[in-house]
């Protein structure tokens, strides 16, 4: 696979831009405004003059990096590419058209078209693609340049082929660390970790204590590197909400339903780290 297709470019989509532009890719990044692919392509930029700045990568890695890399608004410029990478907003319907706009234009008959989704069910992308044999989920998880882990998730229409197409590219070209699971909302990680940081935030909305301390509890007293409502904030609340929304909806688990406060926070625009504001404030100097 030598050119790759990025549909957005926020925090998950700009962190795999830069995975496959430094593996050595033709990329394309597909945002829904000029602004957006700006912002894209700034988020790329300071991503790689940081990585520069710890030595990781040279000054001539950094140019030629930006130099595999083209943003752009218009979907078409998808059509010539061997493999798309959806990570727009964590919205069903949003995919579904996606993945049926994107499905009809790719002009390579074993073009492989994925999602970097937490949780809508790749059957459904599949089957809307026109192309079900070759989509999957490939799901990276944030910072994508610095996390080795990619969840691998074939749906009951994957093609065998595909799925080891996507597995060797991941290892051998990516250079990550892949695990399978199976199309079920949440996959391997988020089944784990969403409970988890609804939890957290059912536990500060009942007073128990606050954001600080119950994040401190569990990094002092757990030997986690960061607290649930700092890693909430980290991730999007509206992510977490969504991807609770979603893993509520196929289990009718009490333990996935967003707590009330979340969706307050939510509908207020408190989404966390990105927003400026979620459970810490994250302000100049702050």
């Amino acid at each position: 696979m030598q050119k790759a297709g990025i549909i957005g470019g926020g925090l998950m989509g700009s962190g795999i831009t830069e995975v496959c532009a430094r593996a050595g890719i033709d990329t394309v990044v597909v945002e829904v405004t000029e602004e957006a692919a700006a912002a894209a392509a700034a988020r790329v930029r300071g991503s790689l003059e940081r990585a520069q700045g710890r030595g990781k990568i040279t000054e001539q890695d950094l140019t030629a990096t930006l130099e595999r890399i083209t943003f752009t608004t218009d979907l078409e410029a998808l059509a010539d590419r061997d493999l798309v990478v959806e990570a727009a907003s964590e919205n069903e319907q949003v995919k579904l058209d996606l993945f049926r706009r994107v499905g009809a234009l790719l002009e390579k008959d074993d073009a492989v078209l994925v999602s970097n989704t937490s949780s809508i069910p790749i059957v459904k992308l599949g089957a809307v693609s026109g192309r079900a044999g070759h989509v999957m989920g490939v799901h990276f998880f944030n910072p994508a340049p610095v996390m080795k882990l990619v969840e691998l998730i074939p749906s009951l229409t994957t093609a065998p082929e595909t799925l080891e197409r996507m597995r060797s590219f991941v290892t051998e070209t990516l250079g990550k660390e892949p695990i399978e699971a199976t199309d079920r909302a949440g996959f391997v990680v988020n089944s784990l970790l969403v409970p988890y940081l609804l939890s957290a935030i059912r536990m500060y909305e009942a007073g128990y204590a606050s954001a600080k301390d119950i994040d401190s509890g569990m990094v002092l007293g757990c030997g986690h590197p960061m607290g649930p409502l700092a890693l909430a904030d980290l991730i999007g609340l509206d992510t977490v909400r969504a991807i609770g929304v979603s893993m509520y909806e196929e289990f009718k688990e009490p333990l996935y339903s967003p707590p009330p406060l979340l969706d307050r926070m939510v509908e207020a625009g408190l989404l966390g780290k990105k927003a400026g504001q979620g459970f810490y404030s994250y302000g100049e100097g702050r």
